[in-house]
């Protein structure tokens, strides 16, 4: 029988082996020393006194260590519930209090601050010190198995909260094991692949499809702290995969080191978490000779969509659905199957998708119907051959006079002007139109020359103003923050 949780599928076949899992800072830490770790984690959780079934809070920076906190979640049934490091102490008192967590592990930095909510114990983002460190000394390295079935929760990752108050997805074992295992095929990973791991760890991107498929492929990892790109760079050579978010290549266009010798070696490069330019996926290939491999997903679903690895990696798309999953375009309003070529919202139903919000059921019956399928919120086009290409968040879209302006269209109408990085519409209040289009844009390029630039383009979809600014607002995955920039602009025609 087929492993069915993610202690039998990613960690029990590694228990003896010899073979490298990561590299970290000059140090290699092999599977069955890594185990270790983790049955250490694990009955340090117990001494803490959590139990099966209980949530832990882990506001940690990037390490071995904190990688063995996740698995030492996974063998001692403990429901793990990674937070950014930004987060402020009013946040993870928020997420603590409703995740109803029995312990926090912090920064030692943060203690003091977030002390006052229940135990807290450390870790410094070095992974070298801290008591909760200090209690895993203090264990043995084995550690018993906590009973879990695939349906039962692994994980409690909280959305961003953009729109209203952060929401806790609920994630299975069956829902994370099922996601590593589609994408282990699908990209081709094996034994023989060493990952650049640049990504940060409380992110699903990193967490669970970076380290889950590494694991389940038997592979290893060149871990980073953070996306240094002199890191990188050096790294590339020792490395076949790379996974990251579209800044990454960016950056790594920007340099002139980057070419075809550089990244002989490599096999496969990953982008996902935000949208990837064509025009990045052009010059990328350009440059070295590989395409990116773009891929779409989200918190509550891990990944849905991918390029694939033998075939057309189409520039500007997310690919194919995944073998499991099932992806619909439907009519925001009415729930309505919409046919090929037309702009709709995005449901998925799959073994991958989430089982609900915590303590929200109410919020979980708007947005996961009643058949499995989870109504996503980003709009798409699918073509007639499968291929999905986001043009928006439902959100972001802006109704002007009652027409529709999609913000995707008109940003890569602005992105192909000369002079211009990068760019962002959004809808702003107005007091005719309703909502007015709004685009700041990043570049060396005046206001009147991007709306000059925009002739081709239907008026009504042109923006009322334009803005040029130094730098979008961005969040740690590199995804550009439009709420943000619709409050900084929310009275800009208020007179």
């Amino acid at each position: 029988m087929a492993p069915n949780t993610l202690y039998d599928a990613l960690f029990a076949p590694h228990m003896d082996s010899a073979a490298p899992f990561l590299e970290w800072q000059g140090r290699r830490i092999g599977y069955a020393k890594f185990l270790r770790l983790a049955a250490r984690a694990a009955n340090a959780y117990a001494a803490a006194g959590l139990g099966t079934g209980d949530r832990v809070v882990v506001q940690v920076g990037k390490s071995p260590i904190a990688l063995a906190l996740y698995a030492g979640a996974v063998q001692a049934g403990v429901v793990y519930l990674p937070l950014n490091t930004a987060y402020t102490p009013d946040e993870v008192a928020y997420f603590r209090e409703d995740s109803g967590a029995r312990l926090l592990i912090c920064d030692p930095v943060s203690e003091q601050a977030l002390a006052g909510g229940g135990p807290v114990l450390t870790l410094a983002a070095d992974g070298d010190s801290g008591s909760f460190l200090d209690l895993m000394a203090k264990q043995e390295d084995v550690a018993p198995v906590a009973e879990r079935g695939p349906d039962t929760l692994a994980a409690l990752l909280y959305t961003s909260g953009t729109t209203g108050r952060s929401k806790g997805a609920m994630l299975t074992h069956r829902n994370l094991l099922s996601n590593a295992q589609a994408l282990r095929e699908l990209w081709r990973f094996t034994d023989r692949d060493r990952l650049i791991h640049a990504l940060p760890i409380f992110h699903t991107h990193g967490l669970f499809v970076a380290t889950n498929v590494t694991l389940l492929a038997r592979g290893s990892m060149i871990l980073l702290p953070r996306f240094d790109l002199d890191a990188v760079i050096a790294t590339l050579p020792r490395a076949t995969t790379m996974m990251g978010v579209p800044t990454f290549y960016t950056r790594l266009l920007d340099d002139d080191r980057l070419d075809r010798a550089l990244t002989a070696d490599m096999r496969l490069f990953i982008s996902g978490s935000a949208p990837l330019l064509a025009e990045t996926h052009d010059r990328f290939t350009a440059r070295t000779g590989h395409r990116i491999l773009e891929r779409y997903g989200m918190t509550e679903t891990s990944m849905s969509t991918s390029n694939p690895y033998e075939g057309d990696r189409r520039a500007g798309t997310v690919g194919q659905p995944l073998p499991a999953t099932e992806l619909k375009i439907r009519d925001p309003e009415t729930g309505a199957d919409l046919p090929p070529g037309e702009i709709g919202v995005i449901e998925v139903r799959g073994p991958n998708v989430f089982q609900g919000y915590w303590n929200m059921p109410d919020k979980t019956a708007e947005e996961l119907r009643p058949d499995g399928f989870f109504i996503t919120g980003d709009l798409a086009v699918q073509a007639e051959d499968g291929y999905v290409t986001i043009v928006g968040r439902a959100k972001d879209l802006v109704i002007s006079g009652g027409l529709n302006v999609y913000p995707k269209e008109v940003e890569e109408a602005i992105d192909a002007l000369p002079g211009v990085v990068e760019s962002a519409v959004i809808g702003v209040p107005h007091p005719d139109m309703g909502e007015a289009a709004v685009a700041v844009v990043v570049g060396d390029i005046a206001p009147d020359t991007v709306r000059s630039g925009l002739s081709g383009l239907a008026p009504f979809k042109q923006p009322r103003h334009v803005e040029v600014v130094s730098e979008l607002p961005r969040n740690t995955m590199g995804k550009v923050q439009k709420a943000a920039l619709r409050k900084s602009h929310a009275r800009l025609f208020a007179s």
